[in-house]
């Protein structure tokens, strides 16, 4: 019983570093990512109220492991890649989805420049998997 007690508070306390370290690492500024993510809009829907589109919803995205989210075909390459959706992994995928991830289904040729990527990621941060907005820091 005391080992399962350890292993949950371990679990728990890796969690919320994690949680935290995302949270400190995201450095953009989300209203200038909210006209970025315009170029999103295409294909992703983020928010209250938001279902899948041609690309999954994004609410939560920010520790959710990739190719995860109900009712979306992911591609095999997607689903498999094994990435969780950090900061850091985000700016590297959002640079070029296709080298990042060879044969995902996401077509979009990546945003080339390191502040909109920033920026974008905070936009997208302050959605929790509910699609309510919450402030990043």
């Amino acid at each position: 019983m005391q080992a399962k007690v350890l292993i949950l508070s371990a679990a728990l306390f890796a969690g919320l570093a994690i949680g935290a370290q995302a949270a400190e690492e995201i450095k953009g500024d989300p209203k200038a990512g909210e006209i970025v993510f315009n170029k999103c809009r295409q294909c992703h829907h983020i928010g209250k109220g938001a279902t899948n589109f041609y690309g999954p919803v994004l609410n939560g995205l920010i520790g959710r492991p990739a190719g995860t989210v109900p009712g979306y075909n992911y591609s095999e390459a997607n689903k498999h890649s094994g990435k969780v959706w950090d900061v850091a992994t985000l700016t590297s995928y959002l640079k070029q989805p296709q080298h990042d991830v060879p044969a995902t289904y996401m077509t979009f040729t990546g945003l080339k420049g390191d502040q909109d990527i920033a920026n974008v990621i905070a936009y997208i941060a302050q959605f929790d998997t509910s699609g309510a907005m919450h402030e990043t820091k």
